[in-house]
């Protein structure tokens, strides 16, 4: 593994207890970076806090996402803590299960909108202002080659990551002249805990779509996650980075 400079940096991760999330806080905290993992699973924040402690600073916050209130409280909770937030990678998400759109239960359709696009806003919303302060920062929105493609039996998971590929564009033009970088990756599925709410004919239906043959290893996307997460990182912005194993066309 190659050592990308993030020393001195704090990187905020929602989502991070597990799965992605808690794959790119290993890299970060290998690379030099503080971590804050932000995610709604106390449980699972203990776990990965006591894990991940020996390989550098690491602070937790359970916290509802989609608040407004309380993701304005985390943010001040965190700039006071570690001192700053350098980084920020939106990566919480659910699925919402599968099936027609038809068939979808308007508050599920409603709730993974809000848990992976609104979040994702609200989250920028309250940390941008501390990067543009600082004059620097880096963020990195985990997508999904669902929003490029639009899987069948998830309209609402489709949706929501198409939404935030275009949020990622428009905050990325916003930022370009302020020394703060905006990208997305577009991931193809890595088997994670999300799973347990596929169906399996959903399953084999995204591995089909993938002319590796393989699913995603979320070490893969940690990587590229923490390359544009780093200074290195200078000139992309308002970008999707593909992580597919060769499923995405365009």
């Amino acid at each position: 593994m190659n050592k990308i400079d993030l020393d001195g940096r704090v990187a905020v991760i929602t989502g991070g207890a597990q799965g992605i999330g808690y794959a790119i806080a290993e890299r970060m905290l290998a690379s030099g970076a503080a971590v804050s993992l932000w995610d709604a699973d106390a449980a699972k924040l203990a776990e990965a806090k006591a894990s991940l402690g020996s390989a550098g600073r690491v602070f937790t916050e359970q916290v509802e996402l989609t608040s407004e209130s309380a993701v304005a409280a985390v943010t001040a909770r965190t700039i006071g803590a570690a001192g700053k937030i350098d980084i920020l990678v939106n990566n919480a998400g659910i699925t919402g299960g599968n099936a027609p759109t038809w068939e979808l239960s308007p508050d599920v359709w409603r709730r993974v909108i809000e848990v992976n696009l609104v979040a994702p806003y609200l989250v920028c919303r309250a940390v941008v202002p501390h990067m543009i302060e600082k004059k620097y920062g880096r963020i990195v929105n985990i997508a999904s080659v669902a929003g490029k493609e639009g899987n069948p039996n998830a309209s609402h998971y489709s949706a929501s990551k198409a939404g935030l590929i275009a949020l990622t564009k428009s905050l990325g033009k916003e930022l370009a002249g302020k020394g703060i970088l905006v990208n997305a990756v577009a991931p193809a599925a890595a088997k994670t805990a999300m799973f347990a709410t596929m169906t399996q004919q959903h399953i084999d239906f995204m591995l089909s779509k993938i002319p590796m043959g393989r699913f995603l290893e979320v070490r893969e996307a940690a990587a590229m996650v923490a390359w544009l997460a780093s200074e290195e990182c200078s000139f992309s912005t308002a970008s999707v980075f593909d992580l597919s194993g060769g499923r995405a066309t365009y």
